[in-house]
């Protein structure tokens, strides 16, 4: 069996031992050590090994013990933390925002265009008109690091579903792979938009990307190869995002010309026109499974529809100051939800799928009951200026974990147990964390 000490390691524990054996008068031992390792020792009072293996074996059972304490207290810790008032509002599954918020995260000298948060990790990202990637523990409310390599404005991040690689677009025409798991090293940097690429995200299979941008195309990226594979063209103006469902069998794009469509993510064929705002569609979203019955109440559909399939509902926001949520197999507006009072920017599904959460540049965060179609909550001023992207958390509760028998987690099995957290960005350079 291969030695897990070095050379100079084994030495010095050989003369320990030999010191030990000759103190404590071993003589044969000592003398077949000797001749078994090519070692001849003499025994100095004066010599680093003069006692060494007997302070080394007592300090081993003081540290042993030690570690016992710990780990005694640290049980006794995660009990408490378990069963404390904020562990138990971080799992209720009803939770909404509300000021004042956890962390105020300083540090960007431009507008923060996007935030996401890591899947596993207690990370956010945001993305920022001063050309910077920046990583923050949103735990603690601490700053990580920047990423630099852009030389323009970055307007999206995202990363894949494992958490191993962050993909990142900008106004200079590039999408940048960083990876993870070294440092954040940028790995591959893809070219071929011809103007301000606006949205890069990782497909639900982790190997592709879908980007957008102002010159008008959709594309589809191969990330181990870092090609472009696929270019869709539809829209007639600046596509502003672009999304997949949770399948990753269609995709949703919000664009300039006042539309949002859905498309087959595989062929490029328009499924889908959604036509009724009278400004830019600054935002569209797919709704989650979780949501399909309270939309379908809401919109007077039979609520005996099982379907569960992916990609059914959508909600769009836009410069009209309007959210639409649509059927998206019939194109038709289900409900408009007015009330706030300038752009609307950033949508996001609660967890529970019984809530829409939408941010504007009227500075505040509305909270939508989907049964009524009715604000259920304002967050005022949530930010000192616009608010131009929200998010919520990807990571599970711990303890949450797949079903045994290794099906898949149905909506109401994974809303209980996703983590309550919010991120928001604004054009104050601000990223605020909403908890419980």
């Amino acid at each position: 069996m291969a030695s897990l000490l070095s050379e100079r390691q084994k030495e010095e524990l050989h003369r320990s031992i030999l010191d030990y054996l000759h103190s404590q008068n071993f003589t044969e031992a000592f003398n077949a050590l000797q001749s078994e390792s090519g070692i001849q020792y003499t025994p100095d009072p004066k010599a680093k090994y003069n006692g060494l293996l007997e302070k080394k074996w007592t300090s081993v059972i003081r540290l042993q013990k030690k570690i016992m304490d710990l780990e005694n207290r640290n049980a006794l810790l995660v009990e408490e933390l378990n069963t404390s008032p904020g562990k138990r509002a971080a799992s209720q599954a009803d939770w909404v925002p509300r000021a004042p918020p956890r962390h105020v995260l300083t540090g960007h000298r431009g507008v923060v265009n996007r935030v996401t948060f890591h899947p596993v990790f207690s990370l956010v990202v945001s993305a920022s008109e001063d050309s910077t990637v920046k990583i923050w523990d949103w735990e603690t409310g601490e700053f990580e690091r920047t990423l630099k390599g852009h030389t323009r404005a970055v307007h999206d991040v995202d990363f894949d579903p494992k958490g191993d690689l962050l993909v990142s677009c900008s106004s200079d025409l590039t999408i940048k792979l960083w990876d993870v798991q070294n440092e954040y090293k940028n790995i591959k940097t893809l070219v071929g938009h011809d103007h301000v690429v606006s949205t890069a995200r990782f497909m639900p299979s982790g190997d592709l990307i879908v980007s957008a941008s102002r010159d008008t195309s959709i594309r589809v990226w191969d990330v181990a190869l870092g090609h472009c594979l696929k270019t869709y063209s539809g829209h007639s103006q600046w596509v502003r995002s672009v999304l997949p469902c949770d399948d990753g069998r269609l995709l949703v794009s919000a664009c300039n010309d006042h539309t949002a469509r859905i498309w087959d993510a595989q062929t490029g064929e328009v499924k889908m026109d959604f036509l009724g705002h009278e400004n830019v569609v600054e935002v569209a979203i797919f709704a989650p499974i979780a949501a399909y019955p309270h939309i379908r109440e809401l919109a007077g559909l039979s609520t005996t529809d099982r379907n569960k399939a992916p990609g059914l509902f959508v909600a769009t926001g836009g410069r009209d100051k309007l959210i639409k949520l649509w059927d998206a197999t019939t194109g038709q507006v289900l409900r408009n939800l007015a009330g706030h009072t300038n752009w609307v920017r950033a949508l996001v599904f609660h967890p529970t799928g019984k809530f829409l959460l939408s941010a504007a540049d009227d500075y505040s965060i509305r909270v939508w009951d989907l049964k009524t179609g009715r604000c259920t909550k304002v967050v005022d001023a949530a930010h000192s200026h616009f608010v131009g992207t929200m998010t919520w958390g990807r990571a599970l509760v711990s303890g949450a974990k797949a079903p045994a028998d290794g099906t898949a987690k149905s909506a109401e099995d994974d809303v209980e147990k996703k983590i309550n957290v919010l991120a928001t960005g604004s054009v104050d350079l601000t990223i605020k964390i909403w908890t419980p």
